[in-house]
């Protein structure tokens, strides 16, 4: 499943909701459940999701919507999946910053 949200700092659990088709109780629920979800709370209590907390929604999305899995399995997923994140990650955010360069030298 691909999310179409736009580029943001912030989203709202109603924005994230939607974009996975799922009720807001359910992000909640996964909050709980995914300690690799821990959106930003303001004093009110609004929820503020990043842009990282949607990739990781989208994953457990997957994982458990698409291919089926207990809430256990998925969790072990991710436990695997956490073991490289942080090269994947650096190397994801890379390849952004020379697609950004190359655009803009065309541009020039």
């Amino acid at each position: 499943m691909h999310v179409n949200l736009p580029e943001k700092l912030y989203y709202s659990i109603g924005e994230v909701a939607k974009a996975f088709d799922v009720k807001p109780s359910l992000l909640r629920f996964w909050e709980k459940e995914f300690k690799e979800i821990q959106p930003k709370k303001k004093q009110s209590g609004t929820r503020k999701y990043t842009p990282e907390n949607v990739l990781t929604i989208q994953y457990i999305y997957h994982l458990v919507k698409e291919k089926g899995m207990t809430l256990q399995g998925a969790k072990k997923q991710l436990n695997l999946k956490a073991k490289d994140t942080p090269q994947k990650v650096l190397l994801s955010k890379l390849e952004k910053i020379k697609t950004d360069l190359e655009q803009l030298r065309k541009k020039l």
